[in-house]
């Protein structure tokens, strides 16, 4: 029987050369990521790496030593769209970055980025009130609406997009978001009034269905212009709720109130809580009466005799003058420029817990007599 020759003896030498080069192996396998580590730069504002975590104690023979436990740190960037109005209510454009300060839960924040110029395209919901109590009013929010869509598009190669949804007893999205606004007037002229009020749902829905699922809230200003009365009949959510999800989307509501001349309406103050709580804004376009002239076939309530006041002149059946259209469009449009001249400033919370908290957002301007609007606060994110 033939014996098996050592491999030593046919290759001499070659077990001292493969020891030798396990080894070196080992040495650079040790050696190159601490170099690494030590070599890669800390981006600026980030907090240090941290400290690698404990290897695991030496295992016994026969046994797998316990894997590294991995930490992770989350940096998150806090955008805010800020818009800034003189008394007269005008834009105010010149603003610079020590002109601001932002806190978050009444701690002051470091303000990292800051612009004149918004470069976060638009996502906005159009969200009508197309109930009974609405069809006076319907056709010249419809006129004043596709004037605003058109302001906001600038044609079809705008970065901003607009959906539009009407509510009666439900909510009904007509238009999906797009940036054309043929589309979307087509959808306006063909819309019709009828049905209950739910306002609420109505809100709580955009947010829900349609801004939560626009795309990340720091790559774009989610904004919701709603036109109504402020009254509601029909809602299975409460106001609490329909602004909690407001909060929860991250977006900011701008409400005009459609209520006719000489009314007095309680719902007012609805609106303006809306408006407030999301950083947004209230319009009252027909708070201001036309005149006294019968031949515009509207007067406001105390102008003329009790028995003559406006249900008479037909103000309860769509018999308006121009100067309607004219004030609801108005309103649009300055929704329209404060949205086209907003500042954005972005900072890195000091509270980098990812919680899922609600942290309340406060911007002030350096400037007497500024009044400041901006989101008033942010989800955290959660691991």
């Amino acid at each position: 029987m033939n014996a098996i020759p050592c491999i030593s003896s046919i290759i001499p030498h070659s077990g001292v050369a493969l020891r030798a080069s396990l080894g070196l192996l080992v040495l650079v396998s040790t050696v190159i990521p601490s170099l690494a580590q030590e070599a890669a730069p800390q981006a600026e504002g980030q907090p240090a790496a941290a400290a690698p975590a404990s290897q695991g104690t030496p295992s016994k023979e026969g046994t797998t030593p316990t894997s590294p436990e991995k930490i992770g740190v989350r940096v998150e960037v806090v955008n805010v769209p800020v818009t800034v109005l003189d008394r007269h209510g005008r834009p105010v454009i010149d603003l610079t970055k020590e002109d601001f300060q932002v806190f978050e839960d009444g701690v002051e924040q470091a303000i990292r980025y800051f612009s004149r110029e918004v470069r976060q395209p638009l996502r906005i919901g159009l969200v009508l009130d197309t109930s009974n109590s609405a069809r006076p009013a319907l056709q010249f929010e419809k006129d004043a609406a596709s004037e605003f869509v058109f302001n906001m598009l600038q044609g079809r190669s705008s970065k901003n997009q607009i959906f539009l949804q009407t509510f009666d007893a439900t909510s009904s999205v007509v238009q999906d978001f797009t940036n054309d606004p043929e589309i979307l007037n087509e959808k306006l002229r063909a819309l019709k009034a009828g049905g209950g009020k739910a306002l609420y749902d109505a809100i709580y829905f955009a947010c829900k269905e349609k801004m939560l699922n626009s795309g990340p809230p720091e790559n774009m200003r989610r904004v919701l212009v709603l036109v109504s009365d402020g009254r509601d009949v029909a809602s299975e959510h409460a106001l609490d709720e329909a602004l909690s999800m407001a909060h929860k989307a991250e977006t900011m509501i701008y409400t005009i109130d459609n209520t006719a001349y000489g009314y007095h309406n309680p719902a007012d103050k609805i609106l303006e809580r809306i408006s407030e709580e999301t950083g947004g804004a209230a319009f009252f376009p027909l708070e201001e009466t036309p005149g006294a002239d019968l031949g515009t076939g509207y007067l406001s309530q105390g102008q003329i005799g009790d028995t003559s006041q406006n249900k008479g002149l037909g103000a309860a059946t769509g018999i308006y003058s121009a100067t309607r259209l004219m004030q609801l469009a108005d309103s649009l449009e300055a929704i329209g420029r404060e949205l086209n001249e907003q500042y954005s400033l972005g900072y890195t919370p000091t509270n980098n817990k990812a919680d899922g908290t609600y942290r309340i957002i406060r911007v002030v301007a350096r400037r007497k007599d500024a009044t400041v609007r901006a989101k008033t606060g942010y989800f955290a994110a959660t691991d």
